[in-house]
C-alpha cells in the first residue's frame, strides 16, 4: 500500500516503544528525539574535552618549567592528542567497547573525535592486540576506531602494519613502571607501503593511561623507518608519565 512505511522499519519502531536504548554510561533511556543513541544527553555533556596544554602531550602544563610527562619520550612520537579525559562517562564507554562486545561504541567515539579534534594528515594505524585477545573480543577496538576515523577523516587505513610480537595482557591494575617494562619490545613493524616512501602514521588507540603502549608502538615504527608519528585516542587519563628507557 502507498504510504505504508517499510516492515523493517515498524519493526524498528516497535523495538525501540518496548525495548527503548539505554544510556552505556549511566543505565537510563535514552531521549525519544534521538532512539539510536548510545550516550544519552546528558551524560554526553559530561565527557570532559581535553583541554590545551603541552603542545606535544596536551597534559596540562606545571605550574614551573617544561612538561614532565613526555619529556622522555622517544623522539619518533611527535604529538598525542585525546577528545576527553577519562571520566566516569568516559570509563564507561571504553570498557563496554573494550570488555562488553559493544563494538558499536567504536562509532560514538569517533564521532566525538571528529567533533573536538582538527583532522591530522597521514595513514592511520590501529594499535593491535595479541592474537588471544583479538579471539576473545572478537574485535580489535582499536581499528574499528579507526576505521571509523578513516571515513569521517577520509584518511588512509593501513590496518596491518604493526604486530604484537607476544601477548602482553591486561594493564589495567599494572603500576606505571610494570606497564612499560610489559610491553617494552612488544610491537614490531614494516615499512612504509605507500608509494615507496616513508609516510607519516597516526596511532588510533581507545584510551591512553600512562602512555607505555604508545610509546613502544611508536619505538616499532621508528625502527621500521617510520616518521613523523603522531596519535590520537578517544580518552586519556588525567596525569600519567612515561620514561622511554622503560618502554
Amino acid at each position: 500500500m502507498n504510504g505504508a512505511p517499510p516492515l523493517a522499519a515498524t519493526v524498528r519502531a516497535i523495538e525501540r516503544l518496548l525495548l527503548p536504548n539505554v544510556c552505556v554510561a549511566c543505565g537510563r533511556a535514552v531521549e525519544a528525539a534521538h532512539p539510536d543513541a548510545l550516550l544519552c544527553a546528558v551524560c554526553r555533556t559530561r565527557l570532559r574535552p581535553v583541554e590545551p596544554g603541552c603542545p606535544r602531550c596536551r597534559q596540562p602544563m606545571p605550574p614551573v618549567g617544561p612538561c614532565r610527562c613526555c619529556a622522555d619520550w622517544p623522539a619518533e612520537l611527535r604529538r598525542v592528542d585525546s577528545a576527553v579525559w577519562l571520566g566516569d562517562e568516559a570509563r564507561q564507554v571504553v570498557h563496554a567497547l573494550k570488555y562488553q562486545g559493544y563494538s558499536a561504541l567504536a562509532g560514538l567515539a569517533a564521532e566525538i573525535i571528529v567533533e573536538r579534534l582538527p583532522r591530522p594528515v597521514g595513514h592511520l594505524v590501529p594499535v593491535p592486540l595479541s592474537t588471544r585477545r583479538r579471539r576473545e573480543r572478537g574485535y580489535n577496538q582499536s581499528a574499528v576506531l579507526a576505521r571509523n576515523l578513516a571515513s569521517a577523516w577520509d584518511l588512509p587505513l593501513l590496518d596491518g602494519v604493526l604486530f604484537r610480537t607476544r601477548d602482553t595482557g591486561s594493564q589495567t591494575v599494572l603500576k606505571p613502571s610494570t606497564r612499560r617494562r610489559n610491553v617494552a619490545s612488544a610491537f614490531s613493524a614494516t615499512t612504509s607501503p605507500v608509494g615507496g616512501f616513508t609516510a607519516g602514521a597516526i596511532l588510533i588507540d581507545d584510551v591512553l593511561t600512562t602512555g607505555a603502549t604508545l610509546v613502544a608502538a611508536a619505538k616499532a615504527l621508528g625502527a621500521a623507518g617510520w616518521t613523523d608519528i603522531a596519535a590520537v585516542t578517544f580518552a586519556r587519563a588525567r596525569t600519567f608519565a612515561v620514561r622511554a628507557g622503560g618502554g
